[in-house]
């Protein structure tokens, strides 16, 4: 499931983005941190401030002494068995200085499903809301009903200032089709009530005829 979050979300990205490269969403990549230590393997963070293609390559790892730049978030889903977001992981995130920590539990029924966090003084604090906004990436992220490869859903989503739902591809070609059915149902329409006035004129016009009375000379 962590995996068609993550393609989303970058999809959507891809679209609002598209005349800049100066972003990476990783996916399932391994964060090198410590060259004598093993990596941390997120399900999905952004970084800003980055190349998004390195020479025309895609990126098999994110090494933090060649890029630079610290990942502004980090997205964890949990799925069967807790992996260490609530505890190890989000201490790890913390150390490393990332700005925006997500955990998204579906499965959650007495707290909410999404958490959103925030660094501050080295700890992170939980904010509230759904879409939760995010000044620094000058988007929000929230859970909505959506379709996405065909599926209908709960999904995550980016937001945008206003708190309206950014749409994924899928959903963008939808909307342009249902505004253009509407378009041509309302072009039907008119067409039908002109055609309808046209003969009315017509019945009446010739009522007139049957009266002697010449339609033309009536203003």
């Amino acid at each position: 499931m962590a995996k068609p979050l993550c393609t989303l979300l970058e999809a959507i990205l891809a679209l609002i983005w598209v005349d800049r490269q100066d972003w990476y969403f990783g996916a399932d990549m391994a964060i090198y941190y410590d060259e004598f230590k093993p990596p941390i393997v997120p399900d999905g963070f952004l970084s800003l401030g980055v190349h998004r293609f390195i020479d025309s390559q895609l990126r098999l790892s994110y090494v933090l002494w060649e890029e630079q730049v610290i990942p502004i978030f980090v997205l964890e889903v949990v799925s069967q068995t807790y992996r260490g977001e609530y505890s190890s992981k989000k201490r790890k995130y913390a150390e490393l200085g990332v700005l925006y920590y997500a955990i998204y539990n579906p499965r959650r029924v007495r707290k909410a499903p999404l958490e959103l966090y925030r660094l501050s003084g080295g700890k992170y604090e939980l904010l509230s809301g759904n879409p939760v906004w995010m000044p620094e990436i000058n988007l929000g992220l929230g859970r909505e009903i959506g379709t996405y490869q065909g599926i209908r859903r709960e999904w995550l989503y980016w937001y945008d200032e206003q708190g309206q739902k950014l749409l994924t591809p899928e959903e963008r070609i939808q909307e342009e089709q249902q505004r253009c059915q509407e378009a041509d149902r309302l072009r039907l329409e008119a067409e039908q009530r002109s055609l309808a006035a046209e003969q009315k004129a017509q019945i009446l016009a010739q009522k007139l005829r049957e009266l002697n009375i010449d339609p033309d000379s009536i203003t």
